[in-house]
């Protein structure tokens, strides 16, 4: 098969639609031959100013016409430059799009498979199996206090009723003390056993000697 036939593709191929892939394959081979010619082309505008040279005004005829070629080949090669950055364009337009498709398919495969996996899915399922998971963690921050607290220690107990009966204790040692404190004996005066005689002469009997009596009674409970 010529070049041709490879690069559009024969008269049965035509109506064949071409994947991106073969776009790119086909504009790359075109690329490849136009710069071989391009290469071929100023090889060929080099030699024509050289041969323009050589001959100058010793043969002006000839000298015209290697300029005449050399210009001839300097707007094909423009017209292939002009070629290439149109297919350069084309090329990478379609590398995009081939790009873009694959990006596609790789989209449309994820969401099928979305698609698949939230079919075996209920929602309502979902959310009664969230809210059974928040149940269970709330039991276990329950456990975990529990636990941590120290057990038999501060339960069952009020601070006021603790404060009340520090206060009996605290008074019940006071009282305690206070009966403790008794009169230190050489510290109080003498009590005189008879009374004076004129004292006495004026008493009568019986009140002289209940006065006694006191004054012993007295005298012994300093003792």
């Amino acid at each position: 098969m010529s070049l041709l036939g490879k690069l559009f593709g024969s008269g049965k191929d035509k109506n064949k639609v071409p994947s991106p892939q073969e776009g790119i394959q086909k504009l790359r081979e075109v690329e490849e031959m136009l710069m071989k010619k391009s290469d071929f082309l100023e090889k060929k505008i080099e030699h024509e100013l050289g041969t323009a040279k050589k001959h100058g005004t010793k043969n002006k005829r000839a000298a015209l016409q290697a300029l005449k070629r050399k210009k001839r080949y300097e707007k094909q090669l423009q017209q292939i430059d002009g070629t290439l950055s149109t297919i350069e364009f084309q090329r990478e337009a379609l590398e995009n799009a081939s790009t873009n498709t694959e990006v596609l398919k790789v989209m449309g495969t994820a969401a099928k498979a979305l698609k698949g996996a939230h079919n075996n899915m209920d929602v309502d399922k979902v959310h009664d199996l969230m809210d059974e998971v928040a149940e269970q963690q709330e039991i276990a921050q329950e456990i975990s206090e529990a636990i941590s607290n120290p057990v038999g220690f501060g339960q069952d107990t009020d601070e006021d009723d603790l404060l009340a009966e520090l206060e009996e204790l605290e008074q019940e040692e006071l009282d305690e003390q206070l009966l403790n404190v008794r009169p230190v004996a050489d510290d109080l005066p003498s009590v005189p056993t008879e009374l004076p005689a004129a004292v006495a002469a004026h008493k009568p009997p019986q009140r002289q000697q209940e006065d006694d009596d006191e004054m012993q009674e007295l005298a012994a409970w300093a003792s």
